[in-house]
């Protein structure tokens, strides 16, 4: 059974394709502790999209109480790992909250089995994204998003972690940048669009 930190996510081609094929849970028991599940083991259905009899979809869940009939409980889906390219390493991840909706996407852009992008959720309305634009397992790029428009990127030109590059967007335009010449972390040079 494979651990991953980080989740899948589902194109509706991809969806489409998962729910033709067939699903292999694991055992899982949960308890509960003062009316929240505490989770000992997680379900695992695996499906094959290839049919090649190997999984490249793995959906993870637990097992809570279903508040709707008392004594049942019910799978709350916790995240997702795809491999896209039938590699057997997963290329994109998708997590959840307990309401069911995705609250963080990771992609692995160049299959070497680390994370390169990530994209960042909150009502389902995209609000960050972290990009390592030179696949060393850092982020380099950060890009923000107010009810799902850009409105600031902020990047680590010389890839070391340290923010020294900024976009400031209006009505999804770029308006201004600033440059950290001097390695405080502070902008010391404005450039203002031209109108």
């Amino acid at each position: 059974m494979r651990r991953m930190f980080m989740m899948v996510s589902i194109s509706a081609v991809g969806l489409a394709l998962v729910s033709g094929c067939s699903k292999n849970p694991s055992a899982s028991v949960a308890k509960v502790d003062d009316g929240k599940p505490v989770v000992g083991d997680e379900i695992v259905k695996e499906f094959d999209l290839n049919k090649d009899k190997k999984p490249d979809v793995w959906a993870h869940y637990k097992l809570v109480p279903d508040l709707k009939n008392p004594g049942k409980q019910v799978e709350v889906l916790l995240y997702k790992e795809m491999d896209i390219n039938f590699d057997g390493k997963i290329d994109i991840w998708k997590y959840y909250n307990d309401k069911g909706e995705a609250y963080k996407e990771c992609y692995d852009l160049d299959f070497d089995g680390k994370v390169d992008e990530c994209s960042f959720y909150e009502k389902g309305v995209l609000v960050r994204k972290e990009l390592d634009l030179n696949f060393d397992g850092t982020p380099d790029l950060f890009k923000y998003y107010e009810k799902g428009k850009l409105v600031r990127k902020e990047r680590s030109t010389k890839m070391d972690g340290k923010i020294d590059y900024w976009e400031y967007y209006e009505n999804e335009e770029l308006d201004r940048i600033g440059t950290d010449t001097n390695g405080d972390g502070n902008v010391d040079v404005w450039q203002k669009k031209q109108k």
